[in-house]
């Protein structure tokens, strides 16, 4: 069977060492308001538990929660139980989801609040790694307190490492002078962020990836998609892992042999 453990790569100068390829959980959590081809149930719990042991088994290290990702951290807070020093969590701060509704809330007492929050959802004392989820206004986002925050719970060891999940690229090379690591679209359909990951490369930061292969929508003539797509993703050195948001166990398997196979040719 694959397995991504030959391939795991730095993030940046954090000292963690990162599976190629993270697990998403937006859609253990939350169906309602999210951007994908077709609808979905959310999974049971022994389906998530299934897929978590399968992501293991896979050499998948990275999970990737947030608060708005519906109750995404409260289900994986109980079935992470024994087996949390496996897993490097990432989580984010900034925005909220009730109702069907985001809002965004940048001040320090809700990003403090809601790393606390985190912790207790997901039953541990730390978390490896906590992003900004910005509204898309990215610079008036670093312009208030969220980050200064992020820095202060670094440094009481509540967060590893934090950085930005953001919209533009003024936005990204912002937030990595400033923090550890930045989560940046980038596919075959969308390239405007590239210059953080260069930026990322020359200045050893870290770099996740969001829609990697465009949420499942990239289709091309005659190519296999998914290879296609972790070739130019893995294939940039500034990329520590790239999100991969399912709870199919067969595209999970297919996802990781693509990214295999991908990286035992770049060697």
């Amino acid at each position: 069977m694959s397995s991504l453990h030959p391939f795991y790569r730095p993030l940046g100068s954090t000292g963690l060492s990162l599976s190629p390829l993270g697990l998403g959980t937006v859609k253990i959590g939350r169906n309602q308001g999210v951007k994908y081809p077709s609808g979905f149930e959310l999974p049971d719990d022994a389906a998530v538990r299934n897929l978590l042991a399968q992501a293991r088994e896979l050499g998948i290290n990275l999970l990737d929660t947030a608060p708005a990702y519906g109750t995404s951290e409260q289900r994986l807070g109980p079935l992470l139980k024994g087996q949390r020093e496996q897993w490097i969590i990432c989580s984010k701060v900034g925005e909220e989801f009730n109702g069907g509704q985001s809002h965004f809330d940048f001040s320090a007492k809700h990003t403090r609040q809601s790393v606390e929050r985190s912790l207790q959802r997901l039953g541990t004392d730390r978390l490896e790694l906590v992003l900004v989820h910005s509204d898309g206004n990215d610079l008036e986002v670093l312009d208030q307190e969220v980050y200064p925050t992020l820095a202060q719970l670094k440094q009481e060891g509540l967060i590893l490492a934090y950085g930005f999940s953001g919209k533009t690229v003024e936005g990204g090379l912002r937030a990595l002078q400033q923090g550890d690591c930045a989560m940046v679209t980038y596919n075959l359909r969308e390239q405007a962020e590239r210059p953080v990951l260069d930026f990322a490369l020359q200045h050893n930061k870290g770099i996740l990836i969001k829609k990697a292969l465009a949420s499942g929508h990239l289709c091309l003539d005659g190519e296999d998609p998914v290879r296609a797509g972790l070739e130019l993703v893995l294939g940039h050195q500034g990329v520590t892992s790239a999100i991969i948001g399912t709870i199919n166990p067969a595209h999970l398997t297919q996802n990781v042999e693509a990214a295999v196979s991908v990286l035992s040719h770049m060697e």
